[in-house]
């Protein structure tokens, strides 16, 4: 069974943006298809990279933080 694509709205630093667009260019690849790719690599690692502990943990700060009408629900 072939799984549905979601989008999701992510807010990166400058620095990462100039890596994916840097990594873009030399690989050909879409920058979209780069983050998937390092999604699924984490995923496959069973999620044991560091960063994750931190996912949720924010007190105080809107469930929906994106700034775009239509997707916060605020």
């Amino acid at each position: 069974m072939k799984s549905k694509n979601v989008k999701i709205t992510v807010r990166l630093t400058e620095e990462v943006i100039s890596w994916l667009r840097d990594t873009s260019k030399l690989t050909g690849l879409p920058m979209a298809e780069l983050v998937r790719d390092q999604l699924e690599s984490a995923r496959l690692r069973g999620g044991k990279q560091r960063f994750l502990r931190h996912l949720g943990s924010i007190k105080g700060l809107p469930r929906d933080l994106s700034p775009r009408k239509g997707f916060s629900k605020e």
